[in-house]
């Protein structure tokens, strides 16, 4: 009985121990095989928190949203060596951009364009893009929610999300119904969300 306190400290450590690996565990980058869970509490030292992605890796429930967290909205078609802007609908702090311009597209954290978050962008493609600039080169916000399918370029064109999960559920405010469906609307009304930001 005199070694009970010396076990439940001992217990407590250990699962202290267990805790913290499934912590870590549970908010690795995904794309990052795990690592295994440390024997002693005098683990080597963990590396310094990478700075968080401005805008790029969170969910957007509203055009409104994307529009405010975007530095560049643009219309455009994609191209084998990037994407050609056709019409800047908005650049914010302080992004370098504007009609018949030829940018860079990277994904998440400097890898290609086709990753997990994103579909394939395809030559011929018209969209309209909600970009992040990083330096000379731009990426979609969260992947697909920075992606509109377009067709025409007229105010009456169909502006359609690219992804029905990464999509965005209403113009100006959130529409419960229509998530993970899909979000429909016109370049009109981005353009006119995009002038009033």
């Amino acid at each position: 009985m005199n070694d009970h306190p010396h076990r439940t400290r001992a217990l407590a450590a250990t699962v202290a121990l267990f805790a913290a690996a499934g912590l870590a565990a549970c908010t690795a980058d995904p794309a990052t095989p795990a690592a295994a869970p440390a024997t002693s509490a005098a683990a080597a030292p963990s590396e310094p928190a990478a700075p968080p992605i401005k805008g790029k890796l969170r969910g957007y429930t509203t055009v409104k949203e994307l529009t405010a967290a975007a530095d560049v909205i643009a219309r455009g078609q994609v191209e084998a060596s990037g994407f050609r802007v056709d019409e800047v609908l908005r650049a914010a702090n302080g992004a370098t951009a504007k009609a018949g311009d030829r940018i860079t597209l990277t994904g998440l954290n400097g890898q290609t364009v086709d990753m997990a978050h994103m579909s394939k962008l395809e030559p011929g493609q018209t969209v309209v893009l909600y970009l992040a600039q990083d330096g000379d080169a731009f990426a979609t916000l969260s992947g697909d929610f920075g992606v509109f399918d377009v067709t025409g370029s007229d105010d009456a064109a169909s502006a359609t999300t690219r992804s029905q999960a990464m999509a965005v559920s209403g113009l100006l405010a959130e529409d419960p119904a229509a998530s993970s469906k899909g979000f429909r609307t016109t370049l009109g009304q981005l353009r006119a969300v995009a002038a009033q930001a």
